[in-house]
């Protein structure tokens, strides 16, 4: 398989005065990108940084950020990207953990960099410095690395320990640009908005797909609604890959129109699942050729794929066309002790897939824990019906026994989803004396919604009595990453409003 920088010089050469990035007014065809990609690679090697190096950036998605990327690809440097939000700790935690030899910022993590202790032995480049780099002249540049290089080292976001450091090489990194390409039915010149953070795989993905397809990757520096819809109307924007939250901010907007986005033509969600409330808004506004769920993760980047998410709300579909996925018996750590049809288990994908990482950075304990017999374990659960779809149910640690029945956040969410008053919701398990654990919905709602109407709601839908919340909590916003995943974990903190509802277990 070809490595990163020859596959981008391919694309030069297949379309080389076709439109590669957009960021505020700097347009820069395919030809022309790849000579300031050219210069800043030339500048970078002459600061002694070698073939293997890891490189840690915080940025923002801007074209230097992207332009980095590329040129790393081409000199072999490992690309290890912070979120640009990271504290001077988390910075540190960077540098120590992947041995970094540059450090790569912006004015939005001046403050982290210029406070982190271990970036003061480092060389030190601003957006700024880069820019002025990518000014220069030099011949174009011939890659160094090859398919089976180090390419890029996410870190998964570390919720209840350090983060885990998930090395990717070209090979595996081109794979899954590939797949997306395929499993998205990208045409030859998609406009892209490049807004999910080049720190995070969807982001990454992104900005490669493109490229393979002579693409326009459009840059969003960070997510703002009256601009993403700006960008998606004046660039003509032919597909959005975004988590849900995103979706959920965009047609929620005092400024949202269809017309506005008439040019989307197709529609990709990961991250997190959807509920059957947005997706139905989502398929109603945009009327998409094509909707797909992609359920994957930093460390395989695809596990499964739902074209038509809209037509079986909470299916996550069948194995990309990379992988193979089974859902084995809770608890069990045997690839081939399989859960029966209907049955909830833990997700597990296989380590064969051309797209997937190799093991985590410097972790046997995490090794230890999420590989077993050529399987990757998610720590996910769901279920196959019996059409064959993955149905994912949530985190394994997230699932609520409550009275000795299991109930998924993810199911009682959807229900809620669907009424007219609540705009979003996030469901979790609270201690109880009697029940072990109750269901609890925490509801930002729309309108003058009580309890009652809530708990009415789940009845009417059907929703079984066990899984119906026993509180609900009226919130001003639900608290989610910067990425947008939901944080259960910190809706237990802090003072709310409850409404109760009486007993019905």
């Amino acid at each position: 398989m070809l490595d990163l920088g020859t596959s981008f010089l391919a694309s030069v050469e297949r379309d080389p005065d076709a439109l590669a990035i957009v960021d505020g007014d700097m347009r820069l065809t395919y030809s022309g990108w790849y000579s300031r990609i050219s210069a800043l690679a030339a500048a970078l090697d002459e600061t002694g940084l070698k073939r293997g190096d890891h490189v840690l950036t915080a940025m923002q998605n801007r074209w230097e950020n992207a332009s980095l990327h590329w040129a790393c690809q081409f000199l072999g440097l490992i690309v290890t990207p912070l979120n640009w939000r990271a504290k001077a700790d988390e910075i540190d935690f960077g540098i120590a953990d992947a041995g970094a030899k540059a450090v790569f910022y912006e004015a939005s993590t001046e403050e982290a960099v210029r406070l982190s202790r271990l970036a003061q032995n480092l060389p030190r480049f601003t957006a700024d410095a880069l820019s002025g780099l990518m000014e220069g002249s030099a011949p174009d540049i011939v890659p160094v690395a090859d398919a089976a290089d180090w390419s890029l080292m996410l870190y998964t976001s570390g919720t209840t320990s350090k983060p885990k450091g998930v090395p990717r090489r070209h090979r595996a990194e081109r794979a899954g640009a590939l797949a997306h390409v395929a499993q998205n039915l990208y045409r030859h010149g998609e406009r892209t908005l490049g807004v999910m953070p080049l720190y995070h795989t969807m982001g990454v993905r992104s900005l490669i797909a493109s490229s393979l397809i002579g693409g326009t990757f459009v840059c969003l520096p960070r997510f703002d609604v009256a601009k993403a819809l700006d960008l998606i109307e004046q660039e003509k924007i032919t597909n959005l890959y975004l988590v849900p939250t995103l979706y959920h901010d965009l047609v929620h907007h005092e400024a949202f129109s269809p017309e506005r986005v008439a040019s989307v033509s197709k529609l990709g969600y990961a991250g997190a699942s959807m509920t059957d409330g947005l997706l139905k808004r989502l398929d109603q506004t945009f009327r998409p050729e094509l909707f797909v769920n992609h359920y994957g993760s930093s460390e395989i980047y695809t596990f499964t794929i739902e074209q038509t998410a809209a037509a079986k709300p909470g299916s996550a579909g069948r194995a990309g066309i990379n992988q193979t996925i089974r859902v084995v018996k809770l608890g069990s750590r045997n690839p081939d002790e399989r859960a029966a049809v209907g049955e909830e288990g833990e997700i597990i994908a296989l380590m064969k897939s051309d797209e997937a990482f190799e093991g985590y950075w410097k972790r046997p304990d995490a090794n230890a824990k999420a590989l077993h017999g050529g399987w990757y374990f998610t720590g996910d659960t769901g279920f196959v019906d019996r059409d064959g779809d993955l149905f994912v149910t949530g985190r394994a640690d997230d699932m609520i026994i409550t009275g000795g029945e299991n109930v998924s956040p993810v199911e009682v969410e959807s229900c809620l989803s669907l009424h007219e008053g609540v705009a979003e919701v996030a469901v979790v398990g609270l201690p109880d004396e009697r029940w072990g654990k109750i269901v609890v919905a925490f509801v930002k709602r729309r309108g003058a919604v009580t309890a009652e109407d809530l708990d009415r709601h789940c009845r009417d839908s059907g929703l079984a009595n066990f899984r119906r919340p026993r509180r609900f909590v009226f919130v001003e916003a639900i608290p989610k990453s910067p990425v947008g995943k939901l944080l259960r974990r910190l809706l237990v903190a802090g003072e709310y409003t409850e409404e109760r509802i009486p007993e019905h277990q």
